[in-house]
């Protein structure tokens, strides 16, 4: 469990690189999936909903439902949803795109205006648990940022994720999953509405599904196995550890791994993480499999070696890390910044960027939400002065016909 390696080793290497493979014939079934879908329907879905999801009844939840089962959680939980929806509400409000003028010169004024998705989609997977988190970090941000018709889709919506739907004010939510959930919503069917972006993580076939239908319908990113690297070269051992069995349980692809240039601190972690990790469960198999320490020569290394991994956590009590991070989703700083505690309740969101894509972009984010659209208000006499620029840079380009259309309006 969990082999200590060096930065030159080629597992080392091998674990940095890794990256999600795409099975042909998963890609195929799930191509399969959304056809049938696109072209049946709700008859379809229907089919896909029993078969995978074990549906018993209909989809469809209606909001009096919603309500009656939130009322059915207890109350220490209903107060956790509140506190947890709170400081995500907090965070979306800070992030959420401010419109914007400015006067080019006289007669030439562009604006930016900030404009709310109609509909969006949000996915919450199934699991072996419920995960009312998941619906929280993806509806709140699309609230905050003033999307009217927020649709949930969740193959098992037991009544903690009712009422976390509650809570962030989902307009709509039906008990589907899997591809034919993620078609339903690219494409709509009788039931279930067309959305204009989907968001959320889900399995292999979610992941593949968004991917397909991305070209049709827009979304946030394709979500791989759940990663974390720490580094340090002084935290407790024992607290590190316990991040990584945490990082480790979440599925037995997830990725474990911490890296230090600290060698007594990398075999004292080990030491921690076969003392405390369980027997049994998807933690040992995804240490096992996906896990390491890996010792860098130094810092330096250390961070080039994290920045190509591009994690998805990156936890670290070192300062000018922080101040300087490598590539990363989202970063815990110091040795109290539990990464699990950022699954939860800091505010920040959870739906982050696995697999290298956080060296191109970020978290969930309220921007997410939301289009941007530039009004480009032009008097006479700003055209006048547009033209003395962009007459001959047409001619330039060989379009006399926009050198014609500029120059019409001069006389």
């Amino acid at each position: 469990m969990l082999p200590i390696l060096t930065s030159t080793d080629p597992a080392a290497h091998a674990l940095a690189d890794r990256r999600v493979a795409r099975d042909p014939r998963l890609v195929r079934r799930v191509a399969a999936i959304v056809r049938a879908v696109q072209r049946e329907g709700d008859r379809a879905l229907q089919r896909y909903a029993v078969r995978f999801d074990r549906l018993d009844g209909s989809f469809n939840i209606s909001a009096d439902e919603m309500r009656a089962a939130a009322r059915t959680v207890p109350p220490a939980v209903r107060a956790a949803l509140k506190t947890a929806a709170r400081r995500i509400r907090l965070v979306a409000r800070a992030q959420l795109p401010r419109p914007s003028r400015v006067r080019v010169e006289q007669g030439v004024t562009i604006q930016h205006r900030v404009i709310p998705l109609a509909r969006v989609g949000c996915y919450v997977p199934g699991g072996r648990y419920p995960l009312p988190s998941t619906l929280l970090m993806t509806a709140i941000p699309a609230r905050v940022a003033g999307v009217r018709d927020i649709i949930a889709v969740c193959p098992k919506p037991d009544p903690i994720v009712m009422a976390a739907a509650v809570e962030a004010g989902v307009t709509r939510l039906y008990r589907l999953g899997g591809a034919h959930a993620i078609a339903a919503l690219a494409y709509g069917t009788e039931t279930v509405p067309r959305v204009d972006k989907i968001v959320g993580p889900g399995n292999r076939y979610v992941a593949a599904a968004k991917t397909l239908v991305s070209a049709d319908c827009p979304i946030d990113f394709e979500a791989g196995p759940t990663e974390l690297v720490w580094f340090s070269t002084r935290a407790r051992p024992d607290w590190i550890a316990l991040d990584l069995i945490a990082q480790a349980e979440h599925d037995p692809d997830a990725r474990a791994i911490f890296v230090t240039t600290n060698r007594r601190l990398a075999e004292a972690v080990r030491a921690a993480v076969v003392r405390l990790a369980p027997s049994t469960g998807p933690a040992p198999e995804a240490l096992a499999r996906n896990g390491a320490i890996i010792v860098a020569p130094s810092r330096n290394d250390a961070w080039a070696l994290i920045d190509r991994i591009a994690p998805e956590h990156l936890a670290t009590d070192d300062d000018e890390m922080i101040r300087t991070p490598p590539s990363a989703g989202t970063v815990f700083a110091g040795p109290f910044a539990a990464p699990a505690a950022g699954d939860y309740a800091t505010g920040s969101n959870h739906v982050l960027p696995t697999s290298g894509v956080a060296r191109f972009r970020g978290g969930l984010h309220t921007a997410d939400f939301v289009r941007t659209v530039a009004v480009q208000l032009i008097s006479r006499a700003g055209i006048r002065r547009v033209a003395a620029a962009a007459v001959p840079l047409a001619r330039i380009e060989g379009l006399q016909g926009h050198a014609n259309s500029i120059e019409a309006r001069l006389t």
